[in-house]
């Protein structure tokens, strides 16, 4: 019986270990020429707050002087019954790390979104699929309090079969195995827009 609590105990440490912040992996030789183009959400893990429901596409850009920004869109509900087509602009500081950056967020819709928020590219295949994560608040064990996380595909009908299974590995390194809901696009925003 000690033996089973132990190896509990152990399992439960390394578990934690696992999910601390710090030990979270991203894509190593990151290329942001090849990450640029746009990408619809089809899974999300929602942070705590306001933020956008559905219909999210992302357009990632790098600027002559190299810096990359994007531009976001997806619908959401704000006043308690307000409907809208969020149109979100954001430009990137980089880190030391490629697929690390530092995003800031422009427009009318900012106040949907924290400022300087982590944008860390968790994996991706640049024709496909890409996993995004980011952490708003880390708890003084290392883990995350606050976190939200996309899986974008290039395609706006969803993930090809083999880009599931790898999209949800991540989803586990990540601790976030089962937090993820679908992210619909029924046009809203192409239909709302002016």
């Amino acid at each position: 019986m000690l033996r089973y609590v132990v190896a509990l105990c152990l399992l439960a440490l390394s578990w934690a270990q696992d999910c601390q912040v710090s030990n979270i992996q991203v894509m190593a030789n990151f290329d942001r020429t090849r990450y640029a183009g746009t990408w619809y959400a089809v899974a999300k893990k929602d942070p705590d707050g306001l933020f956008l429901i559905d219909n999210v596409v992302a357009s990632f850009t790098i600027e002559e002087d190299g810096k990359m920004t994007a531009r976001a869109q997806g619908r959401v509900i704000i006043l308690n019954n307000w409907e809208m087509c969020a149109d979100m602009f954001a430009s990137f500081e980089d880190t030391a790390d490629p697929a690390k950056f530092r995003m800031k967020y422009w427009g009318a819709a900012s106040y949907l979104q924290t400022g300087n928020d982590e944008h860390w590219v968790i994996d991706t295949d640049y024709d496909n699929y890409a996993v995004h994560y980011s952490c708003r608040l880390v708890d003084s064990d290392g883990t995350c309090l606050d976190s939200y996380s996309f899986i974008f595909s290039r395609h706006s009908t969803g993930l090809r079969p083999q880009d599931v299974v790898l999209a949800t590995q991540k989803k586990r390194d990540l601790c976030l195995y089962g937090k993820y809901r679908r992210v619909d696009h029924t046009g809203f925003c192409t239909q709302n827009s002016s």
